[in-house]
């Protein structure tokens, strides 16, 4: 427990001298040059093919001097504002001091001031284009980002207990409800779009969409959003294969990446699973959860000497991403009441991350790669990706750390 915290102490005052703002590992992608690369067809000429390759190479290995020779300035993220939000109002719950509520506040702040516009409810976006199978420009509300900042503001609503925080909830979910598309899947299921301007079957997405409209449609006592909320996940039960886990695409999409399965989207949906079971109750949810969580142990952690090691994919240790270190120690500490094996998980996760990823000065690196058998550390502080992820980890983390003592 004193590791976690020393870990989050360091962490939370390099946030003080940096400030909100930082870079992220997508917002170059969202230049003119790169966004022209990435659009290049399979049959474009081969010298363009060569280009794109050195381009993405190059801001691989170089990516703060990438970032400064092509004018990206950094940025406010509203999802990282959502996950620091969260994160000191788990800190201020457990501790009472007051700074963290302060600092909770001044997030929760800024986002009602900066919601995306022009939508049914409340909602936010990325703060740069997004080049996915469609183009996702800036002003693009994401159901990921506005379910993860809602998150923020539900915590609010119950560490506080202030109804306006409520009330900015279900201004949420009528931006889900309304403004998301939703596909019809054989009158029996549904599925939410990733935002607005796509039809996307993302299991991720959509189980975000649906556990957060459960959620609160049980506390307004909103059967409409219930509803939906329903629907939606029983459309990733329905999708989940034999071995427990789901890919990332919707069997109707899964061409666009066949069968991919990496860490963080997938402890992203066990976590949904799990919330789904805990608000309704439902045993299919619980078998759901028990399965994935199973597949997850089997495949997407190394356990070895006493270590405890994040996987990329269950194919890969490599790279060893600072956003699939924070999802282990939180999808562990989320489960940590019901599933023993999480629990125990936890202290490996939390020792072998810190003692890897976090520099001298507070802020995590993006993460080791490994070239001709050597592991190469790719060393800048993405803010979303990185820091505010982790600090959301660890302030759970150290909560389930604390009830322990």
């Amino acid at each position: 427990m004193e590791r976690v915290w020393d870990s989050i102490s360091r962490l939370d005052r390099w946030l003080e001298q940096n400030g909100w703002a930082g870079y992220d590992p997508y917002d170059i992608k969202g230049t003119p040059l790169f966004l022209y690369m990435q659009r290049l067809s399979p049959q474009a000429p081969l010298f363009l093919r060569g280009i794109r390759g050195a381009l993405f190479a190059l801001e691989e290995r170089y990516p703060l001097l990438m970032r400064k020779l092509f004018g990206v300035k950094k940025q406010i993220n509203a999802k990282a504002m959502g996950l620091f939000a969260k994160a000191y109002l788990n800190l201020y719950e457990v501790t009472g001091e007051k700074r963290f509520k302060d600092k909770a506040t001044k997030c929760l702040d800024w986002l009602v001031e900066n919601p995306s516009a022009g939508y049914s409810g409340l909602c936010w976006e990325y703060p740069f284009h997004w080049q996915s199978k469609v183009f996702i420009p800036k002003g693009t509300p994401s159901a990921v980002v506005s379910c993860v900042v809602g998150d923020g503001f539900w915590k609010a609503y119950q560490v506080l207990g202030d109804k306006k925080y409520l009330d900015i909830c279900e201004s949420i979910c009528r931006f889900l409800a309304n403004d998301l598309n939703i596909d019809e899947i054989d009158g029996e299921y549904i599925c939410f779009s990733y935002t607005p301007i796509d039809d996307f079957h993302v299991h991720n997405a959509n189980l975000f969409a649906a556990e957060f409209l459960t959620r609160i449609g049980q506390e307004l006592n909103q059967s409409h959003y219930v509803e939906l909320g329903y629907r939606a996940a029983r459309y990733a039960l329905h999708e989940q294969n034999p071995d427990g886990s789901l890919y990332y695409w919707g069997g109707v999409q899964n061409h666009y990446s066949p069968n991919h399965i990496d860490h963080y989207h997938s402890g992203f949906e066990i976590r949904m699973l799990y919330g789904m079971w805990k608000l309704t109750g439902d045993s299919r949810y619980r078998e759901a959860t028990e399965r994935y969580f199973r597949f997850y142990l089997d495949n997407l952690v190394i356990k070895t000497d006493g270590k405890i090691i994040p996987k990329m994919t269950p194919k890969s240790l490599y790279p060893i991403d600072i956003h699939s270190c924070a999802e282990a120690i939180l999808c562990n500490a989320t489960l940590a009441d019901e599933f023993e094996e999480a629990r125990l998980l936890l202290r490996g996760l939390c020792d072998w991350v810190v003692t890897n990823m976090q520099t001298e000065d507070g802020w995590f690196i993006y993460m080791i790669r490994k070239e001709r058998n050597r592991e190469r550390l790719v060393e800048i502080p993405y803010l979303r990706w990185g820091q505010a992820w982790m600090l959301l980890a660890l302030s759970t983390c150290f909560s389930v750390l604390r009830i322990d003592s």
